[in-house]
C-alpha cells in the first residue's frame, strides 16, 4: 500500500516521467496527467512504472480547465490517498517574435503555463491545509526570472507562475504547507532539445545539457526537507551553462 498519493501535472516523457518515477521510487501512488488526446502515451509511461514495481494512474486532463482539475483531485483523494505532493509541470515553450505574437497565442500560453498552475495550486491547497502538511513544487525556467527575445508570452506566463508560487508560499507555510519553485536554467535531454540539437547525444555525454532523472531528485529532496529550514527557490542547471 503507497503511504499517499503523488500527483504531477504535466507528464512527458521527459522530465514529466522522471520526477513521476522518482516519487513513485519514494512509495507514492504517483497520479499523472496529460491532455486527453496524449493518454495512451501517458498509459505508456504509468505501465513503466508499474513494472518497476510502483504504483501509478493516468489520467486525460485539460488542466487550464478548473471543473476538471477539481474533479482530478477530488477523485484522487477518494480513490488513491491522501495527496502528499503536487507538481506543476506543464512548460508551454513556444517562440514567437512580439510582432507575430497573437492575442490567442499570448492567452494560450498563458493558460497553460500560469493559469493552469494556479488551479493546481488551490486544489493542492484545498486539501492539504486542513491536514497540516504537504509539498507544492512548481517547474520554473529560465523565462521565470528573466525575458528575452521571442519569448514575451512564454516569459509572462512563468513570471506570473512564479509570483503565484512565491505567494502561496507566504500563505501555506505557515499553514504547514511547503511550496518550491524550481528555475531549470538550460536545456533538458528529451524529444525537444534533441529535435533542435543534432548534438544533444554528446551535449548530454559531457554534461552540457540537463539530464531529466537528476532533475527529478531535487524535487524529492526539497518534499524531504525539514520544517525549519525549507528551502522555497533554487536554480539547476548544467555546470556549463552560462549565466
Amino acid at each position: 500500500m503507497a503511504a499517499g498519493a503523488c500527483l504531477v501535472v504535466g507528464v512527458g516523457d521527459g522530465l514529466g516521467a522522471a520526477i513521476a518515477k522518482a516519487f513513485a521510487a519514494e512509495g507514492l501512488a504517483v497520479c499523472m496527467t496529460r491532455r486527453p488526446r496524449n493518454l495512451d502515451e501517458l498509459e505508456r509511461i504509468a505501465n513503466g512504472i508499474r513494472d518497476a514495481g510502483g504504483t501509478a494512474h493516468a489520467y486525460g486532463v485539460d488542466a487550464r480547465e478548473e471543473d476538471e482539475m477539481v474533479a482530478l483531485f477530488d477523485r484522487i483523494e477518494r480513490e488513491v490517498g491522501p495527496l502528499e505532493v503536487v507538481v506543476f509541470n506543464i512548460g508551454a515553450n513556444v517562440r514567437f517574435g512580439i510582432r507575430e505574437t497573437t492575442a490567442r497565442v499570448f492567452t494560450k500560453v498563458w493558460e497553460m503555463a500560469c493559469f493552469a498552475g494556479f488551479l493546481a495550486g488551490r486544489e493542492a491547497a484545498r486539501h492539504m491545509v486542513p491536514r497540516g502538511r504537504g509539498t507544492i513544487l512548481f517547474t520554473g525556467a529560465t523565462a521565470s526570472v528573466r525575458g528575452r527575445d521571442g519569448f514575451s508570452a512564454f516569459a509572462a506566463a512563468k513570471h506570473g507562475l512564479r509570483a503565484v508560487a512565491q505567494s502561496m508560499a507566504r500563505e501555506l507555510g505557515p499553514e504547514g504547507i511547503h511550496v518550491g519553485h524550481i528555475v531549470v536554467d538550460g536545456g533538458i535531454d528529451g524529444v525537444f532539445i534533441r529535435g533542435m540539437r543534432p548534438n544533444a547525444e554528446d551535449l548530454l555525454a559531457e554534461g552540457a545539457i540537463l539530464r531529466p532523472e537528476e532533475i527529478a531528485q531535487t524535487y524529492v529532496a526539497l518534499h524531504k526537507q525539514g520544517r525549519s529550514a525549507w528551502t522555497h527557490e533554487l536554480d539547476v542547471r548544467p555546470w556549463k551553462e552560462s549565466w
